[in-house]
């Protein structure tokens, strides 16, 4: 605990209730977290209480707190810019600071005779830059695609000095490349083509094809037949080149698009920019979880502070509580007027999902999961009211044969997959009769009391993140009690399938959540509905086995209860069985020869 916690409650209690920015410092006066807030001495007040319930990383923060200091402003719009101004500045241990995957990157018009157009990661070279862009793999496509389009030569040969020194390559001949190393292309044909090209990367396919259309007009009323010809297989490229970008440039004008995927260690948050009808650029940032406070509204300040180049919309999957100050904060950076847009139809939601699965994809690449796996834990979250993914998932269901070979199977999913290590089995020990609903709250009030009391193993041990029972609100209501008397905090929903068996919603209370029309929740919680219907009615199945293969044995005199158990205790199953001698029997059940043999002639004909 911080010894310095009596002072800083002490000092907060008698701080102003107005907006502003808190600046908490170490022993050494170094400053160690910002935050801003519209009413200072709640907010810092939060932080010192008794009994809190920190994150990791708060708790950390606050054990390092050794005074702070305050800057009153008179309004949460000038607390968000001061925040993010200090905390560009300072770059605090303890704060959210936006790390994007890689470098800048820079498209280089190189400066002589014939330019080549590459992609390059600095500016150190001589020529005329585009960019900077967060993307490698956006600015390489669009120097492939220009140069393909364009058939501007990607070799490293030297003109004039390699003019028809050597044979022109393949490229030449599939018509990737106008073959200026045969020196009939003279450097104003050459220029010209270069000068469409990067018109091609900066305003896109629908800017260059009417342009060109135009000269190609001019040219054939001109009665310049080769340069119309030329120009119109330059068209079809351009348009083939756009074919192939339809999927995710069709439809938009200006807008940045925030994908946000939550890996169980941090935020992975993509932006897809979009100008002028195309994919522009890409960035991925990578950060901790903050506490409290909105993934969304904390990136936006934060990524868009001091920024001019800022859409006329900015595309995100919900509108944060403080989008007055966010679009202010826009507005007044850009010089007109931008909003925060919530996409319910039309090519947006598209591009959104896209923006998305970047973000799940890189979450993924880090916990050795797949993109899907993320998206299906985030929606159920979402669908079902949960904070954040339920990482460790427990799933229950009853299998029985009328009142014999009750059971129950445990499956645990952890981060979207099977822990098969973790499965359990139950026999069901207090229903005389057939009872689900006292079977499921039988089995769950062991299992839980396990956790309660930590005298489990490592599996038994652990709080999951989610409780599915297989079965409807029924199941829901027979368990919740049991929650609420052991004191555990751990959300609980049915799987509730239809009269084919089949998964269609989620139970919670007296109400059902709908998950036909989400792909990735539905295809999950499906998987895991199944799986536990099949490891319970396994259990069963060999339960009631072994129950049937007892009472035969029970048939031969001198066979009792006790012998017959040790025979099933040693030998398990009916093909152990089969394959015992009369000896082994007599050995292993205490019989004699005679007994034996009657009961392996028995066993033989089961």
């Amino acid at each position: 605990m911080n010894p310095r916690l009596p002072y800083l409650r002490e000092k907060t209690s008698k701080l102003t209730s107005s907006p502003g920015v808190y600046i908490m410092k170490n022993k050494e006066s170094e400053i160690i977290y910002i935050g801003k807030a519209k009413n200072l001495r709640n907010r810092v007040t939060s932080y010192f209480r008794e009994n809190p319930d920190h994150t990791v990383k708060v708790a950390a923060m606050v054990s390092n707190v050794y005074d702070y200091d305050y800057i009153v402003v008179d309004s949460e719009y000038e607390a968000l810019l001061l925040e993010c101004s200090l905390i560009k500045q300072h770059k605090p241990k303890y704060n959210i600071l936006l790390k994007d995957d890689k470098g800048y990157h820079y498209i280089r018009i190189s400066d002589e005779d014939y330019p080549r157009i590459t992609n390059v990661k600095n500016t150190k070279d001589g020529g005329t830059y585009l960019g900077p862009y967060t993307s490698g793999a956006i600015t390489k496509e669009a120097v492939n695609e220009a140069n393909r389009v364009f058939m501007l030569p990607t070799c490293r040969r030297r003109f004039p000095q390699d003019f028809r020194k050597e044979r022109p390559c393949l490229n030449y001949h599939i018509k990737l490349c106008m073959g200026v190393c045969r020196g009939k292309i003279d450097k104003g044909t050459y220029r010209s083509a270069v000068n469409e090209a990067v018109e091609f990367i900066k305003s896109g396919s629908a800017q260059s094809v009417e342009r060109m259309e135009k000269e190609m007009n001019e040219a054939a009323e001109a009665l310049d037949f080769e340069r119309a010809a030329m120009l119109r297989d330059r068209i079809v490229s351009v348009k083939k080149a756009a074919e192939k970008q339809k999927i995710i440039n069709s439809g938009v004008d200006s807008t940045d698009v925030i994908g946000i995927a939550e890996a169980h260690d941090g935020i992975i948050v993509s932006v897809l920019m979009y100008r002028e009808n195309r994919l522009y650029d890409k960035a991925v940032f990578e950060f901790e979880k903050p506490e409290d406070e909105d993934i969304l509204s904390l990136f936006l300040a934060q990524y868009y502070h001091g920024r001019t180049d800022i859409p006329k919309t900015v595309t995100v999957d919900h509108i944060p509580e403080d989008v007055e100050i966010l679009e202010e904060m826009l507005t007044h950076q850009a010089g007109r007027n931008v909003h925060l847009h919530q996409p319910q139809r039309g090519r947006l939601p598209e591009l959104m999902r896209l923006a998305k699965s970047n973000s799940a994809e890189y979450a993924a690449l880090r916990n050795d999961r797949t993109g899907k796996e993320v998206i299906a834990l985030e929606q159920l979250a979402k669908s079902l009211g949960l904070q954040r993914p339920p990482r460790y998932i427990e799933a229950y269901d009853i299998s029985n044969l009328s009142s014999e070979s009750m059971v129950a199977g445990m499956v645990v999913f952890e981060d979207g997959r099977p822990l098969k290590k973790a499965y359990k089995r139950f026999n069901i020990k207090e229903q005389e009769y057939q009872n689900d609903y006292g079977s499921m709250r039988e089995v769950l009030k062991r299992r839980l009391t396990h956790l309660v009391e930590q005298d489990g193993d490592d599996y038994f041990n652990r709080t999951p993140d989610l409780i599915l029972l297989d079965g409807g609100t029924g199941h829901v209501h027979a368990v919740e009690p049991l929650l609420r008397d052991l004191g555990l905090d751990i959300p609980l929903f049915g799987m509730v399938k239809d009269d084919k068996h089949r998964t269609r919603a989620i139970a919670e209370g007296g109400k059902e959540i709908q998950i036909n029309d989400m792909r990735a929740v539905f295809d999950l919680v499906t998987r895991i509905q199944d799986e536990v219907h099949r490891y319970s009615v396994s259990f069963m199945h060999s339960k009631h086995k072994k129950k049937t293969y007892s009472s035969e044995l029970l048939t031969v005199k001198g066979v009792g209860e006790k012998k017959a158990a040790k025979l099933m205790i040693k030998y398990k199953t009916k093909e152990n069985l089969l394959k015992a001698t009369p000896e082994e029997l007599a050995s292993a059940a205490g019989l004699s020869l005679d007994t034996a043999l009657k009961l392996w002639n028995v066993i033989q004909n089961m």
